[in-house]
């Protein structure tokens, strides 16, 4: 038999989650996320319009047409963030998240970050960093684990 060369749990929930932002219809960046408890998958999220609503793809985008930059003004953009539409997964389907693990693709906003507060989440997992500097503070404030994967190469999804 040969020696098998299997990805960590973190690599393997890191995975789908980039996976999962191929599924994103933001036209200026891709996040995924992916809850976890007790190793198994609880409900999966990228960033996009609402169901019924017309995608960025169609409409263009706001943000981008007056030139805010990354990290600003979320509220005039139609989608969601992969972490809003994890956890309104989880609540359409039913499915609690408190004591969960969220792998996502880059680093919470600070809106996205008081919502993981409050649903619950214990630890957030992320590949890459976000520019909210706010968000970084809610989350040490209220005792969030959040952790950085080194050791993931997305090349490989």
């Amino acid at each position: 038999m040969k020696n098998m060369n299997r990805p960590s749990w973190d690599q393997y929930f890191m995975g789908v989650a980039f996976l999962v932002s191929k599924r994103a219809t933001c036209l200026r960046r891709k996040v995924g996320a992916v809850l976890v408890k007790d190793r198994q998958i609880l409900a999966t999220g990228y960033n996009g319009a609402p169901r019924g609503i017309k995608h960025c793809k169609e409409t263009g985008c706001l943000r981008e047409k007056m030139g805010v930059p990354s990290g600003q003004r979320h509220e005039i953009c139609r989608g969601l963030h992969a972490e809003q539409n994890v956890i309104l997964q989880s609540a359409f389907h039913g499915v609690s998240v408190k004591g969960s693990t969220l792998y996502i693709t880059n680093s919470p906003c600070s809106i996205c970050a008081k919502m993981i507060i409050n649903a619950g989440i214990d630890e957030i997992v992320v590949f890459d960093d976000y520019p909210d500097k706010m968000a970084m503070e809610f989350l040490k404030e209220a005792k969030v684990v959040l952790r950085k994967l080194k050791d993931f190469n997305k090349k490989e999804v």
